[in-house]
């Protein structure tokens, strides 16, 4: 006989223990059949922050799971000690090495949605409206913000640094961060702009031409970041007067340039300037130089890096 049932019977026939073995049933009968406990999920408190691009989006108090689309924005993310929330990343980010173990969602300008999506980020951080534009409706509609994060200046880049500082909870650390960034690169600013014996501005600036790519000619223009930077460091970009951000040149016209510096961005097929310039005050003199392809193309904390290695590249010569 089942072991609830006589217990039932055995209650019947002695009414004076009915009811402390019908609690007794009941204690057992809820053990046999145990009933259906609803769990909710936890409610992520949230708060609205602005992006880049002035766009108000929410974002959790405590973000825990992050994705950056940008290596610039990966390195940012590490230097605020933030490196441990992100999940996910670019097959570009390589910088600090602690990338190489987080998982890769595919490269900058085409992410693989379905796998962003799957690591169940709280925040995707990007760099360009253009990729903001490509997927942003997919992201939302998941309860995925996205925020966009763009700087194009060096003192932008401070700016971003406290931002990210803000939205991880490590604005005490960032700001100590910043405030040594900031320090170095104003040290590097004025020994490089002014005269070190009677403290006045230098007016006589080294003519740079940044070499981005050999075959095509490909260098920095107007909109680039790196035209304030070589001029921060001391030097004057000889195309700092040519529309777009890298445009590509025509030999006629960089024949005419005749820098007296060189700098090359590193790479593989871009380690000797460009045979236009072999007769150029910067070839002829020997102020050809390379410079690590990384830390002059992702506005990050390593722009610093930047200015005080082209400073030293645009110093004047003693004789």
């Amino acid at each position: 006989m089942d072991f609830r049932f006589w217990i039932l019977d055995f209650g019947l026939k002695k009414s004076r223990y009915s009811l402390g073995i019908l609690v007794i049933l009941g204690v057992i009968t809820s053990v046999g059949c145990p009933a259906r406990v609803e769990v909710s999920s936890p409610v992520v408190e949230t708060r609205e922050v602005r992006d880049g691009l002035g766009r108000t989006i929410n974002v959790p108090v405590k973000i825990e799971r992050a994705i950056s689309l940008a290596p610039s924005l990966t390195e940012m993310i590490f230097a605020i000690g933030a490196g441990d929330k992100l999940v996910g990343v670019t097959t570009y980010c390589n910088f600090p090495p602690e990338t190489a173990s987080i998982e890769k969602v595919g490269d900058t300008q085409t992410p693989n949605i379905e796998k962003i999506v799957a690591l169940k980020p709280q925040v995707v951080f990007v760099s360009t409206a253009s990729q903001l534009e490509a997927f942003t409706k997919t992201l939302e509609e998941q309860g995925v913000a996205v925020y966009v994060s763009n700087p194009k200046t060096l003192d932008e880049v401070f700016e971003n640094l406290n931002e990210l500082g803000n939205l991880f909870g490590r604005g005490e650390y960032v700001t100590g961060l910043v405030m040594t960034l900031a320090g170095r690169a104003s040290r590097a600013r004025h020994q490089a702009n002014y005269d070190r014996d009677q403290l006045i501005h230098t007016k006589n600036k080294p003519r740079v031409f940044v070499q981005i790519s050999n075959e095509p000619l490909f260098t920095s223009g107007r909109d680039s970041f790196l035209t304030e930077l070589v001029d921060q460091a001391g030097g004057t970009s000889v195309t700092k007067d040519v529309p777009s951000g890298y445009p590509k040149l025509s030999k006629e016209t960089a024949a005419a340039l005749d820098p007296e510096v060189i700098i090359l961005s590193d790479s593989e097929d871009n380690r000797d300037s460009n045979d236009v310039f072999k007769n150029s005050q910067a070839v002829t003199s020997g102020r050809v130089y390379r410079i690590n392809a990384d830390i002059i193309s992702r506005p990050g904390p390593r722009l610093v890096d930047a200015l005080e290695e082209i400073a030293r590249m645009v110093e004047p010569r003693t004789q």
